[in-house]
């Protein structure tokens, strides 16, 4: 299984959060390859601004850290993923980054890790926790 970790994925199990189950671990430690999103970047450069959370450094040596410590992957965004991020089925809520996330899985055919809940109980996504 491939994942694509959410933006609060990425920070849980870059600080090693707590809240990160033994299922979640799992997941990750038998996953095939591991990917982030570059919106994830702009939604650490957003909540660190905003005071909402709390890095060691500044977001971007700590972004860049992590996906080096953990030999993730970077996924691109696409014409196509854009495309689909205003494309997706039924109703969903207007967070430009939920929707990148959610397109790049889907197209990407990725499952997402996340804690939002939103997005795990989304019909037309794989997602996890």
């Amino acid at each position: 299984m491939n994942l694509l970790l959410d933006t609060c994925a990425i920070i849980y199990l870059g600080i090693d959060d707590p809240c990160v189950t033994a299922t979640t671990r799992r997941l990750v430690r038998d996953a095939e390859r591991i990917f982030v999103s570059p919106i994830s970047s702009a939604e650490l450069a957003c909540l660190q601004e905003r005071g909402r959370i709390k890095l060691p450094v500044h977001w971007k040596p700590w972004f860049r850290e992590a996906i080096e410590t953990n030999g993730w992957d970077v996924k691109p965004i696409t014409l196509e993923i854009m495309e689909e991020a205003y494309s997706l089925p039924e109703s969903f809520h207007p967070d430009p980054a939920d929707r990148i996330l959610t397109a790049t899985a889907r197209r990407e055919d990725l499952v997402l890790l996340t804690t939002d809940r939103k997005l795990l109980a989304y019909p037309h996504l794989q997602a996890r926790w």
